[in-house]
């Protein structure tokens, strides 16, 4: 009985990481889509869009937050799904198994579905999510800051522009 209700915990808990890594997914693709003007129109007249606003105006730092959420929560998908098989399967089989189950729940349902459905909706998405991100962004602050300052030092070892996600916000 143990047994299943770990299976189940598990399937529940990709099943929740999944919808998180197709917020964070959407979220980016919609955000980074809209037109800087049109974001600040909107923020006369809305708190979410001025919470976009204010995300929107380190792009950098938003990117970071947005990259930080979806890699933590596909690493998390990762390691779930490998319990799960390898409790099923030997461990030869179950790592390719769990790989090939991983990358395909995560490709279609956290990646290419939910960034077809941020910029179809780019909108009344970005205004949407931008409470939640500025929340995780809040929440995660000093992992955060540690990859904004490192990132931002290592571009610029190499040579890349500052503000290298400019011009995906116009």
């Amino acid at each position: 009985m143990a047994d299943l209700s770990v299976a189940v915990a598990g399937v529940a808990a990709t099943l929740f990481l999944l919808a998180c890594s197709a917020f964070f997914s959407s979220s980016e693709t919609a955000i980074f889509s809209l037109p800087r003007t049109w974001v600040d129109e909107q923020a006369e007249h809305s708190e979410r869009a001025r919470v976009l606003q204010e995300l929107v105006a380190d792009p950098h730092r938003l990117l970071v937050t947005l990259l930080v959420g979806n890699n933590v929560v596909n690493v998390a998908i990762s390691s779930i799904v490998t319990v799960l098989v390898t409790s099923y399967l030997e461990p030869g089989p179950a790592v390719v198994v769990a790989t090939l189950v991983t990358s395909t729940l995560v490709l279609l349902f956290g990646e290419i579905v939910p960034k077809s459905v941020g910029l179809g909706n780019a909108e009344r998405w970005a205004v949407s999510v931008a409470p939640v991100v500025r929340a995780v962004e809040t929440l995660l602050g000093p992992v955060i800051t540690v990859f904004d300052i490192v990132t931002r030092r290592i571009g610029a070892v190499f040579g890349s522009d500052e503000a290298i996600e400019e011009p995906y916000i116009d």
